[in-house]
């Protein structure tokens, strides 16, 4: 029988408060956070660095846990790193867009998104009213890098501030992508 896999938390930027599902998945199921240098002022090729070391620094199989900016770093550092194939699965919730024109000054380095085929089984989140990022372009996302699409409903940007406590939803949807990739990889 196969390892568990390990989940990292991307976080988006300025990070996930105590009171985000990801910060809550880190106290009840022992989720680990890749933390970055910088989160008000974040570098997308630092980023990615955290990211490859998190990754180097992590045995056996790993699961990502992304959240907006996390999304769009998730799938730059992809396309870069060698150790892409240690990743099994990633459960994308809510990314921004930062090339929204209100996010490009502060997203600067962010630009463009890259639009490539994720090499590992993706589910990406949206919900219609994210002020971050519109169903449009969330499915463009899904569509390049190969993710299923889940319509998460009007939960804003699906944070702490959509009111999903713990977000057992999520968590059962980022299980049932863990087994789908297990079956997969048989």
């Amino acid at each position: 029988m196969p390892p568990k896999p390990t989940v990292l938390i991307l976080p988006g930027w300025q990070n996930s408060g105590p009171d985000h599902w990801q910060s809550r998945w880190e106290v009840l199921y022992g989720d680990q956070r890749v933390q970055q240098h910088d989160w008000m002022q974040p570098l997308r090729g630092d980023w990615m660095a955290q990211v490859e070391e998190s990754i180097l620094a992590t045995p056996g199989p790993i699961v990502l846990a992304a959240h907006s900016l996390g999304c769009i770093m998730t799938a730059a550092w992809a396309q870069h790193s060698r150790n892409a194939h240690r990743v099994t699965a990633a459960l994308l919730v809510a990314p921004g867009d930062p090339e929204r024109e209100e996010l490009r000054a502060a997203l600067k380095s962010w630009s463009p998104v890259v639009l490539h085929r994720l090499p590992f089984k993706s589910t990406l989140l949206n919900s219609p009213d994210d002020p971050y990022c519109s169903r449009t372009r969330a499915q463009q996302f899904a569509s390049a890098w190969g993710s299923g699409f889940v319509d998460y409903g009007n939960k804003g940007h699906i944070n702490s501030e959509s009111g999903l406590g713990d977000w057992p939803e999520g968590r059962a949807l980022l299980n049932q992508l863990i087994e789908d990739s297990k079956k997969e990889n048989v």
